[in-house]
């Protein structure tokens, strides 16, 4: 058995799931062998997305870096869509740069396949994206699926219908009728609805009958399949019939195929109870993917109890009207787009749909209000975000629509945090169109300018930085907030320190430390240490930088604000470098990688693993060392962060010594590598836990790697493969997902299958 070539990818697993199209599909993996941009163009409900899905899952391990899917039906801001091929990629634009620039950056050399789904609603944006990418990226090819063509030079555009129909009047015979493409979609449903149909002798005219009623519409088939729990296909059949007749007059041509979809929903929709529909037609406000808590807070009233909330989410989920829809950490649900379409249309004819907007974004505040101002327990805040963030984004705008300032202002304020950790770009969008609406008290706004001036900062911009934080000083003084002034000062003063201003860096900290002399909150003390420990690190006076270091990590430690700890342990891995404290260094450096990554701070994990690269030349072998920078660099350019000048020259010399060890060829090649790594892997390597892989000709496997998925097919857990290997549960771990992503797989079962294999064809 041949290895497989790398797949890295973010299908989901349901690209597996497929019924018919076997034409189509074997036409449009033909079309993406020599066309750079197809479009699978079709009216919603014909199965556009599962047929894209399925052809990217067989296709993908033909490409380098394989396939990756942006979704799009959530998205309802089309400046932010270059933003959504980013997130695809896991790529974070925390940089002042335009996000299509990192993008075209990000894609540059790959060899992948891009899914683009659900376009129509903001074609413009994404026919201006795509003609970027093909034309800037020779080895991208892109499938968008759309109810109109992008219409920009080289699209290839494919039509896709209905499924093939039976024969009519139930010629078919059995044997040849299972194998029609709409029955088969039928059947499969059916099967999975009431766990006992069967398509027999007896049958199989009302199901050749319905499938064709429905014009092989694959929505309209699954609605009407998940029925055979309580209603035999001849029962169906005639309700639906009874349906059409009342449409039409009795002419069935008068009745267009979007008219079919229309009616088998309206249809589904009106054997609902009451409660159902009620709920159907509520969650139709949420922008994207919503929780039970979110049902509970926004669609529950005196009209619909919010006990019965979770068992009619059930109930709607298995009648295939809501679709399950997982976060990371949440248990979630979803409208197809069609019906989601479809509830908002109902929404607007009962008359709630303000009432329920009004409803959304006041629960959506209190989410984003969980955030505590020192930025503790952020893992899980952060991940609730996540999941919320498209409600978040329509309760912005409705914001914005309605000239809402106070409303605007608490949501963008709010999601401070998230901005810095995770959207440095988009939340300083935010904060600019907040201060151009206008509006709000100057308490409010001051934050806003500080949180603003505070973005500018981490993108190493002090042009924008020093103005922004100059006007929240000056609203702070005027609504007598003395913590948001301080603070601002502070950050002020490393603006100052980036654009080469050091005698207004000076008086600022000096101004900055008079006000929290007489306590403020520990907000405010943080921000002041970091900024006296940068501040020191430009003097020169590492006893300094290291002094204020660690009192911020005192207090973080404290508090728990875990984004400023790991800041503050990088600040004291790079005094210790610099001051030739290699185990001192390292230490520091380990702690403030292990705390960023528990809140997934890139930047932050960016500085650690760049500053244990500089260890690692003087404590380990040269080219782990040079992978680790290559590495470092891949996590900074997806980014974009700017390397702050003080570390620099520890950089410099690091790499002085590496080239001086490993010589120019070799060095480039090792840091090749080291691009390719995984965030995990690299992170694995910095703690010394992992063996160095192979540059990226090597096998798909390194020799650890390998030896892991052996184990993996004897049936080991991580822990009893870690004691035989005499490495960590945590290493164990990394390489199992290494091994799943490099492999393409999902499951340990299949690692040991392919393992068992490749131990055959090994001798």
């Amino acid at each position: 058995m041949a290895r497989p070539r790398p797949h890295i990818g973010n299908l989901p697993a349901e690209t597996t799931s497929f019924v018919g199209r076997r034409r189509e599909l074997a036409d449009l993996k033909r079309r993406l062998t020599s066309a750079r941009l197809v479009s699978l163009v079709g009216p919603g409900g014909v199965g556009k997305t599962r047929l894209a899905l399925r052809t990217a899952g067989d296709l993908a391990r033909g490409f380098k870096d394989g396939a990756w899917l942006v979704e799009l039906a959530d998205l309802s801001d089309p400046a932010l869509v270059a933003e959504a091929f980013l997130a695809a990629h896991d790529v974070r634009h925390q940089s002042a740069s335009e996000p299509l620039d990192v993008l075209l950056g990000h894609v540059a050399g790959k060899h992948a396949l891009l899914v683009v789904d659900n376009c129509e609603h903001v074609l413009d944006a994404v026919g201006v994206v795509v003609n970027a990418v093909i034309r800037s990226s020779k080895g991208i090819r892109v499938l968008v699926t759309s109810r109109e063509p992008l219409g920009i030079g080289g699209e290839n555009v494919v039509p896709v219908s209905p499924l093939q129909l039976p024969a009519a009047g139930g010629r078919d015979e059995l044997n040849q009728l299972k194998l029609n493409e709409a029955v088969m979609l039928f059947v499969e449903r059916s099967v999975a609805a009431s766990g006992r149909f069967e398509l027999t002798s007896f049958n199989s005219r009302a199901v050749s009958e319905l499938c064709r009623r429905l014009d092989g519409l694959p929505l309209a088939i699954e609605l009407a399949a998940v029925r055979t729990r309580s209603l035999s296909v001849d029962q169906i059949v005639e309700r639906l019939s009874d349906r059409f007749r009342l449409l039409t007059g009795g002419s069935r041509a008068a009745l267009p195929r979007q008219q079919t979809l229309r009616t088998a929903i309206d249809w589904s929709h009106d054997l609902l109870s009451a409660d159902e529909q009620i709920l159907l037609r509520r969650v139709g406000i949420f922008a994207g993917r919503f929780s039970l808590e979110d049902a509970e807070a926004v669609c529950t009233d005196g009209d619909l109890q919010r006990a019965a909330a979770l068992e009619l989410i059930s109930s709607l989920v298995n009648k295939s009207l809501l679709v399950r829809d997982d976060g990371a950490a949440f248990a979630g649900y979803r409208l197809h787009e069609t019906m989601r379409e479809y509830a908002r249309t109902k929404l607007e004819a009962g008359r709630e749909g303000e009432m329920l907007a009004d409803r959304c974004v006041d629960h959506c505040l209190r989410t984003c209000r969980r955030s505590a101002t020192d930025g503790s327990h952020l893992p899980e805040w952060l991940a609730l975000i996540e999941f919320e963030l498209e409600n978040a984004r329509w309760a912005f705008r409705r914001c914005l629509g309605k000239g809402d300032a106070p409303r605007a202002i608490d949501l963008a304020v709010s999601l401070g945090w998230y901005w810095i950790t995770r959207a440095t770009a988009e939340g300083a969008r935010w904060l600019d169109e907040v201060v151009a609406m206008g509006g709000g008290t100057t308490q409010a706004r001051a934050w806003v300018y500080l949180l603003r001036g505070y973005l500018a900062v981490l993108q190493g911009s002090p042009a924008a930085a020093v103005p922004a934080l100059e006007r929240a000083a000056a609203a702070a003084r005027e609504s007598n907030q003395p913590v948001v002034e301080s603070s601002a000062l502070s950050l002020a003063a490393i603006a100052d320190n980036l654009a080469g201003d050091r005698r207004s860096a000076v008086l600022r900290l000096e101004a900055a430390e008079a006000i929290i002399r007489g306590g403020g909150d520990l907000g405010a003390r943080l921000t002041f240490f970091q900024s006296r420990s940068l501040n020191a690190f430009f003097a020169g006076d590492l006893n300094e930088a290291r002094s204020a270091a660690l009192e911020g990590v005192q207090i973080s430690r404290e508090t728990g604000a875990a984004t400023t700890q790991a800041l503050m342990l990088v600040n004291l891995g790079f005094a210790a470098l610099m001051s030739d404290d290699i185990g001192e260094s390292k230490t520091r450096f380990e702690e403030a990688l292990a705390v960023a990554r528990e809140v997934d701070d890139r930047i932050t994990q960016y500085y650690a693993l760049i500053g244990l690269a500089c260890v690692t030349v003087r404590l380990r072998p040269a080219k782990e060392a040079a992978q680790l920078m290559g590495a470092a660099e891949g996590m900074r350019s997806e980014t974009g962060v700017l390397l702050n000048p003080i570390f620099a020259r520890a950089i410099a010399d690091a790499e002085k010594a590496l080239v001086g060890n490993l010589g120019s060829q070799r060095l480039e090649a090792q840091m090749k590598a080291g691009r390719a790594m995984t965030r995990d892997s690299a992170i694995a390597l910095a703690m010394g836990d992992a063996v160095a892989p192979a540059p990226p000709e090597g096998d798909v496997l390194g020799k650890r790697q390998a030896e892991v998925a052996r184990l993996v097919a004897e049936g080991l857990s991580n822990k009893q493969i870690g004691a035989r290997l005499f490495i960590s549960e945590y290493t164990v771990d990394s390489h199992v997902r290494t091994i799943l992503n490099k492999l393409g797989f999902n499951s340990r079962s299949q690692i040991a299958a392919w393992a068992a294999e490749d131990y055959r064809a090994s001798g």
